[in-house]
């Protein structure tokens, strides 16, 4: 049993070090992106992946990424599993993910999703990332990408995104 939850652990210490390609600050984990880790009865390494969205045009790069990550610990075979079953939602981002999001420039999401699985509405007195202020404005409901929106610090006149909450 020892064995089985070393290898586990290496697991997770594996998916720590594979980025998101958008943000490279952040891993799957502080994303939330993996919903478990399990041995088959084939002794095959099972890593369930919920990408931050079903039609994500970098699932199959992160399911690469996880595998190679793992063959290059000696974690294998792996098979990486697209699971769909729940959509992502940024309530499974880490504290420390959050964090790192805030010290990147990107303010983190704030609060929780709505039950119905849409974004909590959006509005001015988002948190500068930069000077920490409440007073911003909202620029664009959407910035770069749909999850994110842009805003205006009033204090220190910098535009910042902010990853909204989905």
């Amino acid at each position: 049993m020892n064995l089985i939850r070393h290898c586990l652990d290496e697991c997770w210490d594996a998916l720590a070090q594979v980025s998101d390609p958008e943000i490279p600050v952040l891993s799957v984990l502080d994303l939330g992106m993996i919903r478990g880790v399990e041995l088959n009865a084939q002794d095959e390494i099972v890593v369930r992946l919920t990408p931050t969205y079903s039609g994500c045009p970098a699932t199959d790069l992160l399911k690469d990424e996880i595998t190679a990550a793992f063959q290059s610990k000696g974690l294998t075979p792996v098979q990486v599993v697209v699971d769909l079953s729940e959509a992502w939602t940024t309530d499974w981002m880490s504290e420390s993910g959050k964090q790192k999001l805030q010290q990147y420039g990107i303010a983190p999401p704030q609060g929780q999703s709505h039950q119905c699985g849409t974004h909590v509405a959006l509005s001015d007195g988002i948190r500068c990332p930069h000077c920490h202020s409440q007073q911003t404005k909202l620029l664009s409901e959407f910035s770069s990408t749909a999850c994110k929106a842009l805003y205006k610090c009033q204090d220190c006149l910098e535009p910042f995104d902010y990853f909204k909450c989905i």
